[in-house]
């Protein structure tokens, strides 16, 4: 074992829909509850806690085995694939959707579950968020991540807190070439923004202050290029750490009070807004959404969690919640029209090219 502070790792998977793909049933919870407390008492893991958004299993667990470390990462496949068989007794959607694989690698990177692990050293005062996501897709973080560490209309303290006037780093990640790239912000916000905004495909992996220390992190695992079809939406998670020589809490959750347009919806082929939702409230239905965001805060204690408070359960988020409500009404109006429906490129792993398929020969050249 090795001593790296302490690492937040927040690891999560589809194993099962509860009616559908609107939730997950409490039996699930239970038993990762479970398996993660035989953790904490074997010494595996210092903390944890289990929460679903929508139909995803979110672990929470705070350890001292650094990143992508296998122990911790078997932990989460053993509990995923025992949830798994639980929803497949009960007979509910989709049991092991988001897991591609029969045998543990060791890593769940690549695997279906969506990860996103953050070492650090505990400050005085170590608050975290950590955002997790349904019927949306792992760029749902660009513009929210953007505004936070580098949007002075939103963070005030890139403006007036000495800590964070230099500015942020930024890793985004090409996931269909699997590449990455830095940016410096301020100074390269324009770059930046060249690439963030085309949110399908390049996505922010992690953020930074300029000396290394880490403020932010992500999930960027794309099912869809995982598995070569359609599978399920990403449901990303986001973790970002606050306050002092990072962004206040409140910054952190302001650009959420506006319901942003995300990807994925129904089939995960539908643009809709990112309506941003207490805990009990992360249970999509309508037309299977909209998109759900739900924020849980943490102090950190020795790795101890000291929580969670439920961000978003705060009658500030009512006016984007009903701003989400009219967006989606508009847009569902357009039916299977763009831009209601995703652009052809991002339709590959639907049945759109085997109809492309199917009618190949029936295409005539226009006389010119």
């Amino acid at each position: 074992m090795t001593n790296q502070g302490i690492t937040l790792s927040v690891i999560k998977a589809d194993v099962g829909g509860f009616v559908g793909h609107s939730s997950m049933h409490q039996e699930l919870i239970e038993e990762a509850d479970d398996r993660l407390l035989a953790a904490e008492r074997d010494d595996v893991i210092v903390d944890y806690h289990v929460t679903a958004c929508g139909d995803d299993l979110e672990l929470i667990m705070t350890h001292r085995m650094g990143k992508d470390n296998e122990a911790i990462h078997a932990l989460a496949w053993e509990i995923f694939e025992a949830c798994t068989e639980e929803a497949r007794r009960l007979k509910l959607y989709g049991a092991g959707q988001d897991l591609l694989t029969d045998a543990f690698s060791g890593n769940v990177k690549g695997m279906g579950p969506g990860v996103a692990e953050i070492s650090f050293e505990e400050r005085k005062a170590e608050p975290v968020v950590i955002f997790m996501a349904d019927k949306t897709s792992a760029g749902a973080w660009n513009l929210p991540l953007y505004k936070i560490f580098a949007d002075p209309f939103n963070t005030a303290g890139l403006v007036i807190a000495p800590k964070l006037h230099d500015g942020f780093r930024f890793e985004v990640h090409d996931v269909k070439e699997h590449k990455r790239i830095t940016f410096e912000a301020p100074e390269e916000l324009y770059d930046l923004l060249v690439f963030i905004g085309s949110t399908s495909r390049y996505i922010v992996k992690a953020v930074t202050k300029k000396d290394g220390e880490a403020a932010a992190v992500s999930s960027t695992q794309r099912l869809s290029l995982i598995a070569g079809r359609y599978i399920g939406k990403d449901d990303p998670v986001c973790i970002v750490r606050c306050q002092s020589q990072f962004p206040a809490v409140g910054e952190v959750l302001e650009p959420f009070a506006t319901a942003h347009i995300v990807e994925g919806w129904m089939r995960g082929s539908h643009f809709g807004p990112l309506l941003p939702v207490p805990v009990e409230q992360a249970t999509p239905s309508r037309f299977d959404g909209p998109p759900r965001v739900i924020a849980l805060g943490f102090q950190l204690a020795g790795g101890h969690l000291v929580g969670p408070r439920d961000m978003f359960d705060d009658p500030a988020f009512d006016e984007a919640r009903r701003a989400a409500n009219t967006i989606a009404d508009h847009l569902r109006r357009h039916g299977p029209f763009e831009p209601h429906r995703l652009p052809m490129e991002e339709m590959e792993y639907t049945t759109l090219p085997q109809v492309m398929q199917k009618l190949e020969g029936r295409w005539e050249a226009l006389l010119e």
